[in-house]
């Protein structure tokens, strides 16, 4: 038996009927998102989302139709802010952050929610570099009989670029105290997520001090973003691994195109 993790940033939902034909074919044991929206009590649909001169489409119910298309999943929804999106002139408002899902039949015996950077921003979406948290679970697997960790994160967004500073070890020292939390250290472990790094980053380094390495730059790969992406630097997205880890499988996933970022799955023993 194996253990499936995937981990993608989901870009507000964008090409979110690929995104949900995606993750129902794909049958993840455990679904890592990161740029999710959820806004209670509406429906579902499309909305602006606007930031000076810069407008994006979104899904404001991202989070609950991911649920529907996940039904044997239990879904965990970890906002870092709630602010305006809008439907021509009215304001909808919803939260951001993470998501992850987790099939209902392994159980969650562990988990720890932080911010990695700043603080829940409760009105508006906060200055840049926005609030970023991360998420870390705790699985028994029934059907492998064993226990793993996974956390994820999405790293801040600098507008200088995805070179390290101070706020980005700071984030990654975070990131190691909240994994510390929940993880017993004698078991495998698996960190992923959007992480906004260059993969000669610091942040490796202090993730190192857990015993981890990545896949994807230890797999030689040069490109985590799809054809949607224009921009130069197409490292973004990481999926670390302790020494000792059974990788039945792991790619980035070329297609479907889901996100401006390539899905990494991860298979495990």
């Amino acid at each position: 038996m194996t253990l499936r993790i995937i981990s993608l940033n989901a870009w507000g939902g964008r090409l979110h009927e690929a995104l949900n034909e995606y993750v129902t074919a794909a049958e993840p044991d455990v679904l890592c998102l990161q740029e999710v929206l959820r806004a209670p009590g509406t429906r579902s649909g499309w909305s602006v989302y606007r930031d000076g001169d810069v407008e994006l489409p979104q899904r404001f119910n991202l989070f609950t139709e991911i649920s529907t298309a996940l039904p044997g999943h239990d879904g965990f929804f970890c906002p870092t802010s709630r602010g305006e999106l809008f439907d021509g002139d009215s304001a909808i408002v919803a939260e951001f952050g993470l998501a992850t899902f987790v099939r209902k039949t392994h159980s969650v015996i562990a988990q720890g929610l932080g911010f990695v950077h700043g603080r829940f921003s409760a009105d508006g979406w906060g200055e840049h570099p926005r609030p970023r948290n991360a998420h870390c679970i705790r699985l028994f697997s029934h059907e492998c009989a064993s226990t793993v960790t996974i956390a994820h994160m999405h790293g801040l967004r600098d507008p200088a670029g995805k070179g390290d500073t101070t706020a980005r070890e700071e984030q990654a020292i975070a990131l190691v105290r909240l994994i510390d939390r929940v993880w017993p250290g004698d078991e495998n472990l698996v960190v992923c997520g959007d992480f906004n790094v260059l993969p000669d980053s610091a942040t490796f380094a202090i993730l190192a001090r857990l015993g981890l390495s990545d896949l994807v730059t230890g797999s030689g790969l040069v490109d985590t973003r799809t054809s949607y992406y224009l921009k130069q630097g197409r490292f973004a997205d990481y999926m670390l691994v302790t020494p000792g880890m059974k990788v039945a499988k792991f790619e980035v996933v070329e297609a479907p195109e889901v996100s401006d970022h390539r899905a990494l799955l991860l298979d495990i023993g």
